[in-house]
C-alpha cells in the first residue's frame, strides 16, 4: 500500500509594514526653511530699499534747502525782502539788515571800509554773514577742528562750528518766512536755534576787483578789430555765496557754491 507523500507547504506569514524614518518630516522641515530664508530675504530687500529711498529723500529735502537759502542770500545782496520789497522802503532788525554794522556794498567807495570791517573781524573774517575771500582751504564745512594742520586764522581758516556763528539763517535778513507763521516750508529752513547739526547757513564772500576791468571792459573779436564789452557791474564787486544745509538724518549735508554780480541796469 502505498502512501501518499505529506507536501509541507511553508507558513506565510504577513510582512510587517516597514516601520516610519522620518523622511516626510524632514522633508517639510526644510521646504519651511527655505520659506522662512526667501521670507527673511525678502524682508532685508525691502528694508535696505526703504532706506535707500529714505536716504534719496533726505539728501533731496537738504539740496532744496541749500537752493533757497542761495536764493535768500541773492536777496540779501540787493537789498531786497522775500516779498520784492526794496530795503529802502521797510525793514527792522536784522530784515534788509538795519540793526547790523556790516552792509551789503552799495557803491564802490563802500567796498574799502567794508573789507577793512571784516579783516578785522576775527578768525572767520566774516560778519553777519559777509566774508572777505579765504585765501587758505576754502572747504571750511569739513574742518570739525580735528583736522590736520590745524586751522589757520591769518588765512581765513575756521571750523564749521566758528562759522555757523557768523552765518545767516534763511529769511533772517530777506524776512522770508521760515513756516512757523506763513505757509508750510521745508523743515530745515524751519530750524532757527544754535544746533550746529541742524537747519542751514548761508555766507557771502565779497570778492573786490581791479576799476580797470570796468573801464577797458572784455576785449571781443581779433587784434585788428578789437571790441570793448562793457561790465557794468555796479559796485566792482563779485558775490561768492556758500550755503550748508544739514538732513533730517545724520551724516546728510548739501554744500551749494554760487557766484552772483550785480549788474547795473541801463538807461
Amino acid at each position: 500500500m502505498k502512501s501518499n507523500p505529506v507536501i509541507v507547504r511553508p507558513s506565510v506569514r504577513a510582512r510587517p509594514r516597514a516601520s516610519q524614518r522620518g523622511v516626510a518630516l524632514f522633508i517639510v522641515l526644510v521646504v519651511v526653511m527655505l520659506s522662512m530664508l526667501l521670507a527673511l530675504w525678502a524682508s532685508r530687500t525691502s528694508l535696505f530699499s526703504e532706506m535707500v529711498v529714505g536716504n534719496d529723500v533726505d539728501y533731496q529735502r537738504a539740496f532744496e534747502a541749500a537752493q533757497a537759502l542761495v536764493q535768500d542770500a541773492e536777496l540779501d545782496i540787493l537789498s531786497q525782502q522775500a516779498d520784492g520789497t526794496d530795503c529802502v522802503s521797510g525793514g527792522s532788525g536784522d530784515v534788509c539788515r538795519q540793526a547790523t554794522t556790516a552792509k551789503i556794498p552799495l557803491e564802490t567807495q563802500d567796498i574799502a571800509p567794508l573789507i577793512i570791517q571784516l579783516d578785522n573781524a576775527g578768525a572767520t573774517k566774516c560778519l553777519a554773514a559777509l566774508c572777505t575771500r579765504r585765501m587758505g582751504r576754502q572747504d571750511f564745512w569739513n574742518n570739525d577742528g580735528t583736522i590736520t594742520p590745524a586751522a589757520d586764522s591769518s588765512l581765513g581758516e575756521a571750523t564749521l562750528a566758528n562759522m555757523e556763528i557768523v552765518g545767516a539763517r534763511y529769511g533772517q535778513y530777506t524776512g522770508a518766512s521760515t513756516g512757523s507763521t506763513g505757509a508750510p516750508i521745508n523743515p530745515i529752513l524751519a530750524i532757527t536755534g544754535n544746533a550746529t547739526d541742524q537747519g542751514g547757513w548761508y555766507w557771502i564772500e565779497v570778492l573786490p576787483y581791479n576799476d580797470s576791468s570796468v573801464n577797458s571792459g572784455v576785449t571781443i573779436g581779433n587784434a585788428n578789430a578789437a571790441e570793448s564789452l562793457a561790465l557794468y557791474l555796479v559796485p566792482n564787486t563779485v558775490y561768492r555765496i556758500t550755503a550748508v544745509a544739514f538732513g533730517r538724518k545724520p551724516n546728510t549735508r548739501v554744500v551749494l557754491q554760487s557766484t552772483y554780480v550785480q549788474k547795473k541796469v541801463m538807461d
